[in-house]
């Protein structure tokens, strides 16, 4: 009994403590139901954890607080009294909730009004009872919704509910998926209900746990199903996907040929398995992890969420601290012979691989890629280039639930594909089609720049010739701030650049120095050229006079070019190799140029595709 009484309430009443795992579910409302007249008492350490949680984005708080409201709609209807008591926890009393500090705060209001604790869960119910506090174990309600199970027929691979929308199911295997849209529509109270049970049943239940628990979203794993949940301000409404597995597999099914079955039973150490979503990568990689785990090795896997359904042999890891850096750092003393790491997204993930793998552990990786040469190239930038084949010497390509290409990587040096010379042989990883024993890709640096180049599909010009051109267009563009720039590499060492008119002195330089730059940098030769939309225009032209001889910069080199005086044509040059035109004062044409000049006339040229012609 209380060992006070405020004016409004009874004589003779029971007192009674929930903690914060009947607020979140709705057990604690229908058992007060039933207990009229009572007094209930919050304490003020579970309604800081359920504010914190609620903050954050969490269901169990947005559940909490609506249990709440519930509560308090008694009180004003009669049928109960609400007192709240005690002291706001500190920070980090919130932050420790999940090692008991909040409950800790909860038994101790019980025990200080000789209250009866009401909890849902056996560890809080278990310390109770040593502390001798009064319990009421509330056991899981029965739910008149429908569980997140009802939705999954024999063959549905995912659900996919949202507030006031009608449920979407795909249905089928990788590959014959059908998007199947119910009848009925889900209401955001129903929704509401079921996400509830799925957040209680995943903190609850055997072999479910939450996976992660953020602002706007959590990842629940339910026994075989992987649940998402968001709400706003994540998502636009509330929306929960369901996703499980549909088949469970075996290598041998795969009809996997000898060559390669020998190859992953020997000497295959760093594999990748790659293929869009929904192609059936998860499905895989669970065969052939219990593939290995079946020839006597220890396998171990790394998953954010763990959703893997492999047999018991295998433990499955996830993030350590929310770091799968400290996660492989645990894995390195586990001493396992082969690692699976199931969706490898982020940098650190693939870093992540790449040590382990250095450090000689098998790895299996799985990342979304649209074609198998993509998977490679995500490692990219990620780990220095040489260290790739061995990182990585098998890659598995999923599509339809099968394995439609399988590469492997080698080292070597050599001429790239499509270069003659001897002298730009390099280091190259090429990559092979396994079952063709055919190169299908090179890898390489070229200037500071990585490329991947196909082998066999480029015809005629060189496949290094576009990779250059793209370059110095970069470089001249930037240099000029205009985006009309055209490259072509003719040759290995000479290339034709066409800018518009009046950027070819910029290009060109005084003296030509600043073409020569260029020159030096790229280490070809450059000719500057006009833009064809700016033959057959009259420029106006920009002149000097100096030791007595005119100069009329053109830019372009080696062009036919038309002297203008007030639109009458007076001459006709061709320019030099560094864009020049050169007029003596003292000849017959300088002579009568200096002299229009000094007038004042208008000069312009032209540069003449008369030669094109």
């Amino acid at each position: 009994m209380g060992n006070y009484l405020n004016n409004n309430i009874p004589l003779k009443y029971v007192d009674y403590v929930p903690d914060t795992s009947v607020i979140i579910d709705g057990r604690f409302t229908s058992f007060i139901k039933d207990h009229e007249g009572s007094r209930v008492i919050l304490p003020e350490a579970m309604l800081a954890e359920v504010e914190h949680q609620a903050n954050e984005g969490r269901s169990i708080g947005f559940d909490a607080l609506e249990e709440l409201k519930r509560l308090r709609e008694l009180e004003n209807a009669g049928k109960i009294y609400i007192e709240i008591y005690g002291k706001r926890p500190q920070d980090w009393q919130i932050r420790r909730a999940h090692s008991g500090e909040i409950d800790n705060i909860i038994r101790d209001v019980a025990l200080e009004y000789n209250a009866t604790l009401v909890t849902g869960d056996n560890i809080q119910r278990d310390i109770a009872i040593i502390k001798g506090i009064n319990v009421e174990y509330l056991k899981s309600l029965e739910k008149e919704f429908k569980t997140i199970e009802e939705f999954f027929e024999e063959n549905t691979t995912s659900v996919h509910l949202k507030a006031n929308m009608k449920p979407l199911l795909k249905n089928g295997y990788p590959g014959s998926i059908v998007l199947e849209e119910l009848s009925y529509i889900v209401t955001k109270e129903e929704l509401e209900s079921i996400a509830s049970d799925i957040v209680k049943r995943g903190k609850f239940e055997d072999e479910s746990f939450i996976e992660m628990d953020m602002f706007g979203a959590t990842v629940i794993q339910l026994k075989n199903i992987r649940i998402v949940i968001t709400r706003p301000p994540f998502s636009d409404s509330l929306e929960i996907t369901a996703v499980r597995p549909v088949k469970k597999t075996t290598i041998s099914d795969y009809n996997i040929d000898k060559k390669l079955y020998e190859r992953l039973e020997n000497r295959a150490n760093g594999i990748l398995v790659a293929g869009s979503p929904g192609a059936g990568k998860s499905t895989f990689v669970t065969a052939l992890a219990e593939f290995y785990a079946s020839k006597k090795k220890i396998v171990k896997t790394m998953e954010k969420p763990r959703d893997l359904q492999v047999c018991d042999k295998i433990t499955q890891y996830t993030s350590l601290e929310g770091d799968m850096e400290k996660t492989g750092d645990i894995l390195l003393l586990v001493r396992e012979d082969y690692t699976v790491f199931d969706e490898m997204r982020v940098t650190s993930d693939f870093k992540v691989f790449a040590d382990l793998r250095l450090a000689g552990v098998g790895m299996i990786g799985v990342v979304h890629a649209t074609k198998a040469t993509d998977a490679i190239q995500r490692f990219i930038g990620r780990i220095e280039l040489g260290l790739i084949p061995q990182v990585i010497d098998t890659i598995l390509f999923i599509e339809s639930g099968k394995i439609s290409q399988v590469l492997t990587t080698e080292y070597v040096v050599k001429v790239p594909y499509g270069l003659n010379q001897e002298d730009l042989a390099r280091p190259v990883i090429v990559i092979k089609d396994f079952m063709k024993n055919k190169p299908v890709s090179e890898i390489y640096t070229f200037g500071d720049q990585v490329v991947v180049v196909p082998v066999g599909e480029v015809q005629g010009k060189n496949p290094l010739y576009s990779l250059a051109a793209g370059k110095i267009k970069d470089e001249i563009s930037k240099f000029l701030n205009t985006e009309k720039v055209s490259v072509d590499l003719i040759s290995d060492n000479r290339a034709i650049i066409k800018i518009p008119d009046t950027l070819i002195p910029k290009l060109i330089g005084k003296k030509g120095e600043t073409i020569s730059n260029f020159e030096n940098i790229f280490g070809v030769k450059l000719d500057v050229d006009t833009l064809d939309e700016d033959v057959n225009v009259l420029q106006d032209a920009v002149f000097e006079i100096k030791n007595k001889t005119i100069f009329i910069d053109i830019g372009s080199r080696n062009k036919p070019v038309k002297i203008y005086v007030d639109g009458i044509l007076i001459m006709q040059a061709r320019s030099s190799s560094k864009g020049m035109i050169k007029l003596r004062i003292n000849s017959d044409t300088g002579s009568s140029l200096y002299k229009y000049i000094k007038q004042g006339k208008k000069i312009q040229y032209m540069i003449s595709d008369d030669e094109k012609k």
